[in-house]
C-alpha cells in the first residue's frame, strides 16, 4: 500500500475528479454505517431491557456509554489521524465498531454490554470528524454540496439500520441479528481501508475564508450553541424511550423499527424544509418554529391513544 497522498485537494487536476467522488461515496457509506449503528440501540433497548431485566435507567446509562464515548474521542480521533493517516484511522475505527457490536451480541452480563457498547462508541468517534473533513478537503471551495449529500446519506443510515435490525430480530435470535450488522460493518471497513482515497489530514483556511466564516455575534452563537445542546439532549431522552412508549400503546415489536425510520425519515425530510424556511424566515424564526414543532409533535404523540 503506496504511502504516498492522493492529491485530492487540486480539483483542477486532470484525473483528480474520480479519487474525490470516491472520498464522497466512501464517506457517505461510512456516515449511513455509523449513524445507523448509533440509532439501532433504540431497537435493542426493549430486548436487553427484557433479556436481562434492566430498569429505565440501567437503560439510559447504557445508551449514554455509546453517546458519550463516541462523543468524548472525537478530538483524539483526530490526534491519531494526524499520525497514522485518516483513511487508517477511519477504517480501524470502522472495525472497532463493529467488533463492538459483535461483542455485545456475546455477552451474557450487563456489564459486558456496557463494555462492548463503550467499544462500538470509540469506533464511532472516528467517523464524523474524518470522513466529514476528507469530504471537505476533498471539495475545498465546492464543498457545500456534497457535504449536504453526505449529511443526508446519514439520515438514511438512521433510517435504514434500525428498521433492517428490528426485522431481523423478528426472524432471528437477537444476537445473530447484531452479529449479521456486525459483519456488514467489518465489510465496510475492508472497503474504506482498500478504495478510500488518502487525503492530507490537516490543513487551514485562508484569512479570507476564516474571517469570511466569523461568527457576527458572540452571544447569537452561544445561544444557537444552547439551544442546540437542549435540542440534542431532548430528542436523545424522546428516542430512548419512545419504544416503550410505543409498546405501551400496543405498537407490536416489528413495527417499532418502522416507527423510528419515520422518525428519521422526518429529521431528513426537515433538514431540506428548514432551507426553505431559512430563506424566509431567518435563522431566528426558522429555530422557534422547528423547537416548537418538534414540543408539539412531542406531546401529541403523548395524548395519542392506544392502539393507533
Amino acid at each position: 500500500m503506496s504511502s504516498t497522498p492522493l492529491a485530492v485537494t487540486t480539483p483542477s487536476r486532470a484525473g483528480a475528479a474520480p479519487p474525490r467522488n470516491r472520498v464522497l461515496w466512501l464517506s457517505c457509506v461510512a456516515h449511513a454505517l455509523h449513524d445507523g449503528y448509533t440509532d439501532m440501540i433504540y431497537v435493542l433497548l426493549p430486548v436487553w431491557q427484557a433479556e436481562f431485566g434492566l430498569g429505565y435507567g440501567a437503560l439510559a446509562v447504557l445508551r449514554g456509554l455509546y453517546g458519550g464515548t463516541m462523543a468524548a474521542l472525537q478530538l483524539p480521533a483526530g490526534w491519531v489521524a494526524q499520525r497514522i493517516g485518516s483513511r487508517a484511522t477511519l477504517a480501524l475505527g470502522t472495525l472497532l465498531a463493529a467488533l463492538g457490536y459483535a461483542a455485545a451480541g456475546m455477552t451474557g452480563s450487563l456489564a459486558g454490554l456496557g463494555l462492548a457498547l463503550a467499544l462500538a462508541g470509540s469506533g464511532s468517534s472516528t467517523q464524523h470528524p474524518l470522513a466529514s473533513g476528507a469530504v471537505a478537503r476533498a471539495y475545498g471551495r465546492d464543498a457545500r454540496g456534497p457535504l449536504g449529500v453526505y449529511n443526508f446519506a446519514g439520515d438514511l443510515g438512521k433510517a435504514a439500520l434500525p428498521a433492517a435490525l428490528a426485522l431481523l430480530i423478528t426472524v432471528a435470535p437477537w444476537r445473530h441479528a447484531l452479529w449479521a450488522m456486525s459483519a456488514l460493518g467489518v465489510a465496510v471497513a475492508v472497503g474504506l481501508a482498500l478504495f478510500l482515497p488518502r487525503v492530507a489530514v490537516g490543513g487551514q483556511a485562508s484569512h479570507g475564508d476564516a474571517a469570511s466564516a466569523a461568527p457576527a455575534s458572540p452571544t447569537g452563537f452561544r445561544l444557537l450553541l444552547v439551544i442546540g445542546v437542549l435540542d440534542t439532549a431532548v430528542r436523545m431522552g424522546l428516542l430512548t424511550f419512545l419504544p416503550f412508549l410505543l409498546q405501551a400503546k400496543g405498537i407490536p415489536a416489528p413495527l417499532l423499527g418502522v416507527a423510528l425510520a419515520l422518525v428519521f425519515l422526518g429529521g431528513a425530510a426537515g433538514k431540506f424544509l428548514c432551507g426553505w424556511l431559512g430563506a424566509r424566515l431567518g435563522v431566528t424564526g426558522t429555530v422557534l418554529a422547528t423547537e416548537g414543532g418538534s414540543a408539539l409533535g412531542i406531546v401529541a404523540l403523548l395524548l395519542c391513544p392506544l392502539g393507533l
